[in-house]
């Protein structure tokens, strides 16, 4: 487990993909990706951090994350 940015972030390898989990400390917030294995930890890192980023800011706004979907 690494520490990007005050945010952290799992590496699991399953074959020829990476999954990758970052949580938000603060918020418990968590996201995951997957990628290729070949495209390195610092790139998969970034695509994780700044879904993350993306996740904590639309619940801010009060978007659907932070509401329960109605019908």
């Amino acid at each position: 487990m690494a520490v990007s940015g005050g945010y952290l972030i799992e590496f699991q390898r399953v074959g020829s993909i990476v999954r990758v989990s970052a949580i938000d400390p603060v918020t418990n917030t968590e996201v995951v990706i997957q990628g290729p294995a070949t495209a390195g930890q610092e790139t998969l890192s970034r695509a994780a951090v700044n879904k993350l980023r993306f996740v904590l800011a639309r619940g801010q706004q009060g978007g659907p994350a932070s509401s329960p979907r109605t019908r």
